[in-house]
């Protein structure tokens, strides 16, 4: 007996509802998945401040090593002079740059980003190599009092003078002591140019308070040197676990992206392709952790559609099968 028309009509359109609802599965589950895709196709800018002592040179290996990764790099002159001026300088830097960054800070580098980044919605992390991390209201030397360093005997003080009758004090690392307190796993030699070559820091670098504290709002990562005599390791470790940052340790001394520029390209990178659980709770967070959903929004909006579209997908495929299942008599 031939199947009615009526009838032929009918699967045919339970055929095409099948085929729409599948359709529509698929391209709920992949349009999230090609959004993703974009999104860690677009590397972020690494923007990477030197600290006191130092030039932008000391990101050398480390450059190299991120562009050969293919991140776009910017290592600015951190002028030195005062924190409030220097991280008002590194902002305007970040103004210059488009799309997402990450900043990374070593030394007193890090007091600069923690404040030039506050407020600032397109840095994405922030990384402390060996690093000043100050809280609102504090300052480098006040957490020096309290987890003192060799520093404090490795340095000299030489007064400056500048345009329109300012005048103020520079410190010098001591070029005999630099080797032991600054960079004792690198070449005496090594050691020596740095010694040469140095940029002073005044000392209302150390010593001005932090008017913002970016990493209570921006996940971190830290890397903790254990051979630093010029900032005490405890001291790091503290900064680290109260921002709830990511850590690691090395045994390096003060300069680790000198001597060792592999680990803090990894941290680096580590930083930069951070998603989602991935990425530490911010300190801001009084609770210091989050529930899943709260954690992870997108991939939850992920799973509730994922789940919808297959749940509609398989009760299309059964209506389907259901109707091929009525055969004519």
């Amino acid at each position: 007996m031939a199947a009615s028309p009526a009838l032929g009509s009918g699967r045919i359109r339970t055929r095409a509802v099948a085929a729409g609802c599948a359709v529509a599965a698929c391209a709920a589950v992949a349009a999230p998945a090609a959004a993703e895709d974009d999104a860690a196709a677009r590397k972020p800018t690494v923007v990477l401040i030197h600290g006191a002592f130092a030039d932008g040179s000391s990101w050398n290996g480390v450059i190299q090593r991120l562009e050969r990764r293919g991140y776009p790099v910017v290592a600015p002159a951190n002028p030195l002079r005062g924190l409030t001026t220097d991280s008002a300088y590194i902002a305007s830097v970040l103004d210059s740059v488009k799309g997402p960054l990450v900043l990374v800070g070593h030394s007193y580098g890090g007091s600069v980003i923690s404040v030039a980044a506050a407020g600032n919605s397109r840095v994405k992390s922030l990384v402390y190599v060996s690093a000043l991390m100050p809280d609102k209201g504090e300052s480098g030397q006040s957490l020096a009092a309290r987890y003192p360093s060799e520093l404090a005997t490795a340095t000299r003080a030489v007064p400056y003078r500048a345009g329109g009758g300012v005048r103020g004090t520079d410190l010098y690392l001591k070029r005999d002591k630099l080797h032991r307190v600054f960079a004792a796993d690198l070449p005496a030699s090594t050691a020596r140019l740095l010694a040469v070559t140095q940029r002073p820091a005044s000392t209302a670098a150390f010593s001005e308070k932090a008017k913002a504290a970016a990493w209570r709002q921006i996940p971190s990562w830290f890397l903790v040197a254990r051979q630093d005599k010029t900032i005490n390791p405890r001291q790091e470790r503290f900064e680290a676990k109260r921002a709830h940052s990511h850590t690691v340790e090395i045994n390096s001394s003060h300069v680790a992206m000198i001597a060792h520029p592999q680990a803090v390209t990894d941290l680096i990178v580590k930083a930069a392709t951070a998603t989602g659980s991935a990425r530490p709770s911010p300190a801001g967070n009084a609770s210091g952790s989050r529930t899943r959903a709260e954690s992870r929004p997108a991939d939850t909006a992920v799973a509730w559609v994922t789940a919808g579209a297959a749940a509609l997908l398989l009760g299309g495929s059964a209506l389907l099968v259901g109707r091929r299942g009525r055969r004519p008599r």
